[in-house]
């Protein structure tokens, strides 16, 4: 690939997840400031799972089959860029809820086309895309330091600084290389583009346990993209974005060492390896304070790259490895609806529910109970630890 086109492309996914990164971590402390409920904040946060399972559609039936790849992707992130700005001067529910999904549906089907404009342009994009796609995780770290060093943790203006950032990727993105559509000409499978036609897939044990175990650790999951953000607000932490980028870093580190791990490991630990760093983190969280037991709060955050890459790029992996050649698009959108879309749709709704659960309401101030809160999530994803451990029976390790 030439250079300036390596250029462009990591500065194109760099700005595409800058703009998630501005509101995804700290939009539950700014939500809960305007006077929304748990369960409203759980509501917002599931428009993004799901945009996450309509994303599919889109990209197979729009971008794959009219339009140039860079066009579709400008004119999403205009369109993100008008509803972001307009998003942050709204302070009712139902009227932020609603245009906000709207903005989610726009914006998920970006990151397949960012993927999709990248592949184009690669000869081996297993060697190629990890060095690009990396650039899009210090994207959303960089947009944490930029929300904490603006202290903007609890202002609409981390949607407004989204919003500048969608409009400068939807105008940067007309100058990005071409990318036709793929699929000009053939007809829509609905089956195979929500990943359907790989449920045959389903008969083998190991499959079945690893979709299933995969769709319910992802409940709960959730709680943490959640309550997070309010969670360490609460407590009185300094600089939430920026501490919470940490997790991010920490991601970097064990993606790099995930051939070490992979190597020495396999799957089934691996898996069960990320399952219990979520179990570890919740713990940790619901014992955290913000006094001498603070190191238990950064140590949960920074347990993000164990967290995140050992469970759900393990588990990728895995269905790559296992499906045929001609199934494993279909097998790995049928993981990501399972997991990002039904599983984690479910746990932002039930989280919420839970919060409000345990909402405590004295003399018009109201806390939580975030040690109840917290364990919670810990028992639950137990509960998978173990169907996981008895049921998944790894026949070979992935050197």
């Amino acid at each position: 690939m030439k250079t300036n086109i390596r250029i462009q492309l990591s500065v194109m996914m760099f700005i595409q997840f800058f703009i998630w990164g501005s509101w995804y971590v700290t939009a539950n402390i700014y939500l809960k400031k305007i006077g929304f409920g748990p369960t409203d904040v759980g509501s917002i946060y599931s428009t993004i799972s799901l945009a996450a399972i309509v994303a599919p559609l889109f990209v197979g039936i729009i971008a794959d089959r009219f339009f140039e790849a860079q066009k579709v992707l400008a004119v999403s992130h205009l369109v993100g860029a008008g509803l972001l700005y307009y998003v942050s001067t709204i302070n009712e529910y139902s009227n932020f809820y609603w245009f906000f999904l709207l903005y989610a549906i726009f914006y998920m089907p970006t990151i397949a086309l960012t993927n999709a404009i990248s592949f184009h342009q690669m000869k081996d994009p297993g060697k190629e895309f990890p060095a690009i796609r990396v650039l899009g995780t210090i994207g959303f770290i960089a947009a944490g330091w930029a929300i904490n060093n603006l202290k903007l943790e609890s202002s609409n203006l981390q949607f407004v600084l989204a919003a500048a950032g969608s409009l400068l990727l939807g105008v940067y993105s007309f100058t990005l290389p071409n990318t036709p559509a793929k699929s000009k000409g053939e007809k829509v499978n609905l089956s195979k583009l929500l990943g359907l036609d790989a449920f045959g897939l389903m008969k083998k044990r190991n499959f079945a346990i690893l979709v299933i175990s995969s769709f319910l650790v992802s409940i709960p999951l959730n709680f943490y993209f959640v309550n997070t953000g309010s969670f360490l607000d609460e407590l009185g932490i300094q600089d939430i974005a920026g501490k919470m980028s940490m997790g991010q870093m920490s991601e970097i580190i064990f993606m790099l060492l995930m051939p070490f791990f992979f190597k020495r490991l396999g799957v089934k630990k691996m898996i069960l390896i990320g399952i219990a760093a979520w179990i570890l983190r919740y713990i940790l969280f619901a014992y955290g304070d913000n006094q001498a037991m603070v190191w238990m709060l950064y140590a949960g955050i920074i347990l993000h790259g164990i967290c995140y890459d050992f469970f759900f790029v393990t588990g990728q992996i895995y269905v790559d490895n296992e499906a045929p050649e001609e199934l494993r698009a279909s097998a790995q959108g049928l993981i990501t609806l399972a997991t990002y879309g039904i599983g984690m749709y479910i746990g932002a709704i039930f989280s919420g529910r839970v919060v409000k659960h345990f909402e405590v309401v004295n003399n018009d101030a109201i806390s939580y109970q975030w040690w109840e809160i917290w364990m919670t999530p810990a028992v639950l994803a137990v509960g998978v630890l173990l169907v996981f451990w008895l049921f998944f029976r790894e026949e070979e390790k992935i050197a």
